[in-house]
């Protein structure tokens, strides 16, 4: 598949721009549709619309994801190995914190006063919003290579910094007026720092880092060719997921969905400010906006269980899994890749 080149920079003023720019997103949306890893995703949600026993064993599922942490990480730091500390890799770094930190600030008040939600249940959303998705990373990642558009490796490493922070602040506004005593504060902040998916992920960004291109000449197999199969199995699992929290949200309010498209489109449009204001180029860009749109559905909603019990999970996994992550698949990340080049490339 040939990749699309967007029109040179300048070259379209105003109006023109903004077409140039929503006719490139729409091209790159259809050849992102039609991908293995998207049309997988639609087979499941095809199939559990449809009440099929197709089914994975939770173990399995969890092997998948951690797979995928593992392979991302390790991928990440060698990247990281090959280009050094670097300037971008502190600006992304940076960007990259600052979201998770903030945005659940505003994601909260929008769930409590539009979508009319509890605060347990604003702030467990919210957090979900702020935090990051790896799968949606991979998927994004793996479509700027499909267009030959270069990023930096250390935007795994960005990834594992943006996952911890949201839920923090999510569990600060949930408590804000019910005081929580400091024992259950240190046994999430543990829950979160030390999680699988966190440490796996931030172990992997390590070894890679410290084993760099004699490492990936032993794990070439296992991270590479490998992955496309596992992303495939693991986005079938999560179409039947998806299914079935979309079958069990279709009791909430509309205008409690379209949230679920308002805060992934309020992110990227964070993510490319600070993406401009750090001065990173069109991939890293692309990268960060995505990060910053997607939703947390594995680390985030985790932590809500034990430390949030009285939030209402079937409002959270519907707004990331069921409206924002098929949302970001589909339509985000050809849509922000195509914005990210048209403001930087």
């Amino acid at each position: 598949m040939s990749p699309y080149h967007p029109a040179e920079p300048g070259a379209a003023r105003g109006g023109t721009l903004m077409i140039d720019t929503l006719l490139a997103a729409g091209h790159l949306g259809l050849q992102n549709l039609i991908a293995p890893a998207a049309l997988f995703f639609i087979l499941g949600m095809a199939a559990g619309a449809a009440r099929s026993d197709l089914a994975f064993p939770e173990a399995t599922v969890k092997t998948f994801a951690l797979y995928l942490m593992l392979c991302i990480g390790f991928k990440g730091g060698v990247e990281a190995a090959r280009a050094g500390l670097s300037t971008d890799f502190l600006r992304a770094g940076l960007a990259g914190l600052g979201l998770s930190l903030s945005f659940p600030l505003i994601a909260f008040p929008l769930l409590r006063r539009l979508g009319g939600l509890d605060r347990a249940t604003a702030a467990a959303t919210a957090a979900a919003f702020g935090s990051v998705s790896v799968v949606t990373f991979a998927a994004g990642s793996d479509f700027l290579r499909s267009q030959d558009v270069a990023f930096g490796g250390y935007m795994a490493a960005v990834l594992a910094l943006m996952e911890a922070p949201a839920i923090l602040t999510g569990l600060l506004l949930a408590r804000f007026r019910r005081g929580a005593d400091s024992a259950g504060g240190t046994g999430i902040l543990r829950e979160v720092l030390l999680g699988g998916p966190a440490l796996v992920l931030a172990g992997s960004f390590v070894i890679g880092a410290l084993t760099g291109e004699r490492g990936m000449a032993k794990l070439d197999l296992f991270v590479n060719p490998l992955f496309q199969g596992v992303l495939c199995l693991f986005l079938l699992e999560m179409g039947l997921v998806a299914a079935r929290t979309l079958g069990e949200g279709s009791r909430l309010p509309p205008r409690l969905l379209a949230i679920g498209v308002v805060l992934p489109l309020t992110g990227a449009s964070l993510g490319l400010t600070l993406s401009w204001l750090s001065g990173l180029g069109a991939g890293d860009a692309a990268l960060l906006t995505l990060l910053a749109a997607s939703a947390s559905y594995i680390a985030a909603p985790a932590a809500m269980r034990l430390a949030l019990p009285e939030a209402r999970p079937e409002v959270y996994l519907t707004l990331a899994l069921g409206v924002a992550f098929p949302f970001n698949l589909i339509l985000g990340i050809p849509l922000y890749h195509a914005v990210a080049t048209a403001m930087l490339g």
